[in-house]
């Protein structure tokens, strides 16, 4: 039984650590959008406004796959192992 409840609470951490590999994605594609809007912000100062305001807007956008990878990974270590222990006493 102590071995199962182990196993339970292993694979949720790694699990947990997976889900967040996610959070790797939203930073490159961010740093790409930042970088492309201040070339064009440089090369075109007029239309500032436009291009800050579209940057912001796909910011926001890819940071939500970040945010969905962090609910995942916090429900892993907090509400998971609960409830497979809980599965797992009430099997037998």
């Amino acid at each position: 039984m102590k071995i199962a409840i182990a196993i339970i609470l292993g694979c949720c951490a790694l699990g947990a650590g997976t889900a967040m590999i996610a959070g790797i994605g939203p930073g490159i594609g961010e740093g790409n959008a930042v970088a492309k809007a201040c070339e064009a912000i440089g090369r075109q100062p007029e239309c500032k406004s436009e291009v800050t305001s579209t940057m912001l807007m796909g910011c926001a956008i890819a940071e939500t796959t970040g945010l969905y990878a962090l609910v995942i990974a916090i429900l892993l270590i907090f509400v998971a192992p609960e409830m497979f222990i809980e599965l797992l006493i009430n099997y037998k």
